[in-house]
């Protein structure tokens, strides 16, 4: 997800968005205890996408 998309969406939007890439993160977590993956990228993807959407988050909560 580019900054840009995450700056475009609804408040609602970017918290469901988070709830969604958190389940995604736990699951692939899970599932990488007791087999293996094939993209171990996806992590560092996921883990990107959820400090962004809480950075834009934080913004918003802080100018208004």
């Amino acid at each position: 997800m580019k900054p840009n998309e995450a700056r475009e969406m609804s408040v609602e939007d970017l918290r469901a968005k988070l709830e969604e890439l958190t389940t995604e993160r736990f699951n692939l977590r899970f599932r990488s205890a007791t087999e293996s993956i094939e993209n171990p990228m996806r992590f560092r993807h996921i883990r990107r996408d959820i400090a962004r959407l809480q950075t834009i988050l934080r913004e918003r909560e802080t100018n208004g």
